[in-house]
C-alpha cells in the first residue's frame, strides 16, 4: 500500500462509498473467514493492491481507505470453506463483482477461470479451480456521488394508463431519425422522433426489458448468439454499459427525465428472482463466491444443488434479511437516484416463496409495502414461476397490477374461432374480476396484454401456427407451444390479399379488443405497426434483425389506428374504470353497469360453445362514488365470424343515438343508418351514446 491510510470504516452503508476524502467499503457475507479488497490500475489489467478488511460488524465487512476516490476500479475475493456438499463455495481465485456497485469497467469475457471448479476433472464442480479469473471479469467501480444526485419525486401526470413495453436497443437500434451515434441507447429513446411516437400513442409508461447488468450466457456466446434479453443479471445497481451512448451513465438519467417531460413514467423489469451465475455448473462472479449459503436457496436435502423454481438454474434468496435488503436498497436505488416510477417483477412468485409456499404476506412483499418510498411507484407482477404452486395470477397483495396470460390466452382463441372462446373473453373484458376483485384491489390489476415480449407478436400471432425458432439453436425445442395463433391459410409471409385482409382485422380486432376491456392495457412495443420476429416466438438471444423492431416496413395505417383507439379509451372513463363491473343495478337511472346483447338486441346465448357474435354495453360501475360518476355509455359489438353481420342497435329512453367511435374492420368510413349498421367480418366497432346526435 502506498499513501493510502486504512482505518475501520462503518458496516451502515454496503457498497463503496466515496465520503470527500476517501472510500468507505462494506460487504456482506456471513459465511466467509476472510475478505479481501483487490484494487486495480486505471485500464483494469493490473492488480495493484490487496487489503483484507480488517473489521467484521455481524456479517458485514468494512474499511476506510483515505485518498482512495471515484473512479477508482475494484473487487472482492472471499475466503471460506470450499464445501459444496455443504453448500459453500468459497474460492480466492475468483474476483467478485461487488454487489453494490454502480458502475462497471470493462466487459465479461467466457472461459473456465471464472468457474470456481476445474471442469477437466471428473468431479466438476466439486473439485476446486487454482486458475485466477481477474482477466474475465468486469472491475467495480467507485462512483462520483455527484453522478448519482438524488432526483425529485414528481407527481404522476398520466395522461393514459396505457404501457408500452420495449427492448432499450431494439426499439432503436433500426430507427431512420435516431443518428448512429445513437442507435441502441438509453439516449435514443428520449429522441424527437421516439418522444413523438409515444405522445401520438398516448401511451402512459414506457416499460423497459432489463437494464441491470447483466451476463451472456456461455453457451449461447459459444453458438454465436447473446442475451438479448438481459434477463441474467448479476450487478442490481448498475446501468447495462452495452445501452450507454455518447453521455454514457447520464444519459439514463436524461432518458427519464425527457420521458417525465412529456407525462410518460418508466417502469423496469426487473429479475430478483434468480442471477447470472446459473446452476452448480455455473461461473462464480459474484454472490456465489461472496456467500452461496446465504445469497441462493439450496436444496435441503443436498445443498450442493440449487432451488429452481425460475427454471434458470438458481433462486435468489429474498428470505435472508441482507439479500432482501440488497433488494430493496436496488429498488430504492433506481427510484430515488435514477428516477424511475416503478418494476415489473419478472417471475414475481418467487419473490413471494417462504419455506412453506407462495404467501402474499411474505417478507419480501410485507417489507415492501411499508416502504415509504416503495409503497408509492408502480408494482407490476409476473404472477407465476415454475415450482410448486408457482402459478398464482390474482394472488398478489392489492398494490400490485399482475400480467394477466389468461386474458391474451382467451383473446387469442376468441379471435381465431376456438369453441368457448366468447365467454372466456367476456370475463377478460371486465377484468377478469373472479381472480382480481377481492381485498380491495382495483379493476386495473389486471395488466391486458395480447403480446409481450415472450412469445408471437402481434403479427406473427396470425401469420404462423406454430413457432419456428431454428435461429436459437436448439432445433426448435425451445419456446411456447400454446400459442393460440393462427395463420389464416399460409403460413408466414404471403402477397395473397384475402389473408392479407383477414390478417390486418384480426391485428387490429385484437388490438382494440386489450384497449376497450376494463383493467390496464399493455402493447409490446412495434406491434403497432405490425412488427414480425418471422416466427420466433423466444428471440430471448437474437440481438440482430429478428430481435429489433422494423420500421423500415412499419404498416403505418395499423399505427395511426393504434393512436386512434387508443385515443378512444382515454376520452371515455367507462373504459377506465377503478371498480368491477358485476351488472349490478344504477340508482342513478335503475340501468345495469354492464350489459350483454346480441345483435338483434335480445339476450346473448352463452351456452353456444360456437358463439360468435356479441355485444357489451359498459356504464359506469353500480359501486362508484357520486363525486367519480359518469353517463358515458359505450357499445362493443364483436363479430369474430368468417361473414359480416347486421348489428340492430338498442333503442335508449333517453332519446340519445348511437355514433360509432371506431371499428377495426377495413371499411372504416361506414357510419349509422337509423338504428342498424354492419359489422365487418373479424372485426369490433364501437359506439357510443350522445345527446347531441338527436335527430
Amino acid at each position: 500500500m502506498k499513501q493510502i491510510k486504512i482505518s475501520e470504516g462503518t458496516p451502515h452503508v454496503l457498497g463503496a462509498r466515496y465520503l470527500g476524502h476517501g472510500t468507505n467499503f462494506a460487504v456482506f457475507s456471513e459465511n466467509a473467514t476472510a475478505i479481501e479488497l483487490c484494487l486495480f490500475s486505471p485500464d483494469g489489467t493490473q492488480e495493484t493492491d490487496r487489503i483484507f478488511l480488517p473489521e467484521r460488524t455481524g456479517p458485514v465487512w468494512h474499511v476506510f481507505l483515505e485518498g482512495v476516490g471515484p473512479g477508482t476500479l475494484y473487487g472482492y475475493r472471499a475466503h471460506g470453506p470450499f464445501a459444496p456438499e455443504k453448500g459453500h463455495r468459497f474460492n480466492p481465485n475468483k474476483l467478485l463483482l461487488d454487489p453494490y456497485t454502480r458502475e462497471m469497467s470493462g466487459t465479461w469475457k467466457t472461459g473456465d477461470a471464472v468457474l470456481g471448479y476445474d471442469p477437466s476433472l471428473r468431479e466438476l464442480d466439486m473439485s476446486f479451480s487454482e486458475t485466477d479469473s481477474a482477466g474475465l471479469v468486469p472491475k467495480s467501480v467507485v462512483s462520483d456521488p455527484a453522478d448519482f444526485a438524488r432526483v425529485p419525486r414528481r407527481q404522476k401526470l398520466k395522461r393514459s394508463d396505457l404501457i408500452y413495453e420495449a427492448h432499450p436497443k431494439g426499439l432503436s437500434q433500426t430507427h431512420p431519425d435516431v443518428p448512429d451515434a445513437l442507435k441502441g441507447t438509453y439516449e435514443a429513446i428520449a429522441t424527437a422522433s421516439l418522444l413523438a411516437h409515444f405522445k401520438t400513442l398516448g401511451i402512459g409508461a414506457l416499460e423497459l426489458l432489463p437494464v441491470h447488468g447483466f451476463v451472456d450466457d456461455a453457451f449461447l456466446v459459444k453458438k454465436g448468439l447473446r442475451n438479448y434479453w438481459g434477463y441474467n443479471s448479476v450487478a442490481f445497481f448498475a446501468p447495462e454499459p452495452r445501452y450507454f451512448g455518447p453521455k454514457g451513465l447520464q444519459g439514463f438519467r436524461d432518458m427519464v427525465a425527457a420521458l417525465h417531460d412529456e407525462g410518460i413514467d418508466v417502469i423496469l423489469d426487473v429479475v430478483y428472482n434468480h442471477t447470472a451465475e446459473a446452476d452448480h455448473l455455473g461461473p462464480t462472479l459474484c454472490f456465489r463466491g461472496l456467500d452461496n449459503a446465504s445469497y441462493y436457496r439450496l436444496s435441503q436435502e443436498n445443498p450442493r444443488f440449487y432451488v429452481n423454481d425460475t427454471g434458470c438454474g438458481n433462486m435468489l434468496n429474498v428470505a435472508h434479511p441482507f439479500v432482501l435488503r440488497m433488494v430493496l436498497d436496488s429498488l430504492r436505488f433506481w427510484v430515488t437516484s435514477m428516477g424511475v416510477d416503478g418494476f415489473r417483477f419478472d417471475l414475481g412468485t418467487s419473490l413471494g416463496r417462504e419455506d412453506h409456499g407462495f404467501d402474499p404476506r411474505g417478507g419480501f412483499f410485507d417489507a415492501l409495502r411499508q416502504d415509504p418510498t416503495l409503497s408509492n411507484v408502480t408494482l407490476i407482477a409476473e404472477p407465476w414461476d415454475i415450482g410448486p404452486g408457482g402459478y398464482q395470477l390474482g394472488q398478489f397483495p392489492p398494490e400490485f397490477q399482475e400480467w394477466n396470460d389468461r386474458y391474451r390466452d382467451a383473446l387469442r382463441r376468441f379471435w381465431r374461432g376456438d369453441d368457448h372462446g366468447a365467454q372466456a373473453l367476456a370475463a377478460g373484458l371486465l377484468a377478469t374480476a373472479a381472480k382480481f376483485d377481492h381485498s380491495g384491489r382495483r379493476a386495473s390489476s389486471s395488466v391486458n396484454f395480447v403480446s409481450a415480449h415472450d412469445g408471437f407478436t402481434l403479427a406473427d400471432t396470425t401469420r404462423y401456427s406454430k413457432k419456428h425458432n431454428m435461429a436459437n439453436g436448439e432445433k426448435n425445442r425451445d419456446g411456447h407451444n400454446g400459442n393460440y395463433s393462427a395463420n389464416w391459410g399460409i403460413e408466414g409471409e404471403t402477397d395473397n390479399p384475402d389473408t392479407q385482409q383477414k390478417r390486418s382485422r384480426v391485428q387490429r380486432s385484437m388490438l382494440a379488443t386489450v384497449m376497450v376491456s376494463q383493467g390496464t392495457p399493455m402493447i409490446l412495443a412495434g406491434d403497432e405497426f405490425g412488427n414480425s420476429q418471422a416466427g420466433n416466438n423466444n428471440a430471448y438471444c437474437q440481438d440482430n434483425e429478428t430481435g429489433w423492431l422494423n420500421w423500415a416496413d412499419a404498416d403505418t395505417a395499423l399505427a395511426d389506428f393504434t393512436a386512434q383507439i387508443s385515443a378512444f379509451r382515454a376520452t371515455h372513463p367507462a373504459l377506465r374504470q377503478t371498480r368491477f363491473l358485476h351488472g349490478a343495478i344504477r340508482a342513478s337511472d335503475g340501468l345495469a353497469d354492464v350489459e350483454w346483447i346480441n345483435f338483434e338486441g335480445g339476450s346473448v346465448n352463452w351456452d353456444d360453445p360456437g358463439l360468435g357474435c356479441f355485444c357489451m354495453i359498459v356504464r359506469g360501475a353500480a359501486q362508484t362514488p357520486e363525486f367519480a360518476q359518469t353517463d358515458d355509455d359505450v357499445l362493443l359489438a364483436f363479430n369474430r365470424t368468417d361473414q359480416a353481420q347486421q348489428l340492430t342497435l338498442p333503442d335508449r329512453a333517453d332519446g340519445a343515438a348511437w355514433q360509432l367511435g371506431f371499428t377495426s374492420g377495413l371499411d372504416s368510413g361506414a357510419g349509422v343508418l337509423g338504428n342498424t349498421i354492419v359489422v365487418e367480418e373479424h372485426s369490433l366497432s364501437a359506439f357510443i351514446a350522445q345527446q347531441d346526435a338527436i335527430a
